[in-house]
């Protein structure tokens, strides 16, 4: 099986993306929707988050009031923070998704997509980690694609997607790492300027060149 992680930053296209591999045969599973399920009430994810940044963080309906969590992370200098709860849990997840792939379907090609693998990687050896799957994405990847995009170009669809405001949105932005720098160490660059036609193509020949290198480790 060949482990696949797909990144890039926020509105790059990374969802469109991990679609049109899934609809070319790929096993795909997305950190966001580990996040979300990890920080679901009766979680440990949950409890952690609610005992740091305390009980305000909590709705009427028992859950997170993601609103405020995001306030208080980003607005208020706490992302670390959060980060430090959240993406260990998610790690974790995906380590357990990807072994449970490689037992039922040992010759297929495996795709995590998620915005922060380079970052995850930057924020564990800031905490002093140097081992480890958080420090070293290497040890859970084969070959990791980026998608790439304009920044306003990815501003613009980030604002339209989630409705929030500009200045968020290039706030959040500015804490991920550039494209260039992450293309730099990714395997594979898709450029997303939001002809998808282009991008359909350079899918295609991206898909022929994981099955070819995914038969090779068979």
């Amino acid at each position: 099986m060949l482990r696949v992680g797909l990144t890039g930053g926020l509105g790059s296209g990374k969802s469109t993306v991990a679609g049109m591999l899934r609809a070319r045969g790929a096993k795909v599973i997305e950190a966001d929707e580990l996040g979300r399920a990890l920080m679901e009430p009766g979680q440990p994810v949950f409890a952690e988050i609610v005992r740091v940044f305390g009980p305000e963080t909590v709705g009427a309906d028992g859950r997170l009031n993601r609103a405020r969590l995001a306030e208080l992370a980003f607005q208020g200098g706490r992302l670390d923070e959060l980060n430090a709860i959240v993406h260990p849990a998610v790690i974790e997840a995906q380590c357990q998704w990807t072994a449970g792939v490689i037992e039922c379907n040992p010759d297929t090609v495996a795709v995590v997509e998620s915005a922060l693998i380079f970052e995850v990687e930057r924020d564990a050896r800031a905490r002093g980690e140097q081992e480890g799957v958080l420090a070293d994405w290497r040890r859970r990847f084969d070959r990791v694609v980026v998608i790439s995009a304009p920044d306003e170009v990815k501003i613009a669809r980030f604002v339209a997607k989630t409705g929030l405001a500009e200045a968020d949105a290039r706030s959040r932005l500015a804490r991920q790492i550039p494209d260039a720098e992450k293309a730099a160490r990714a395997d594979y660059v898709l450029e997303n300027t939001g002809d998808i036609a282009s991008l359909e193509v350079q899918v295609d020949a991206l898909w022929q060149r994981l099955q070819a290198e995914e038969l090779q480790i068979l």
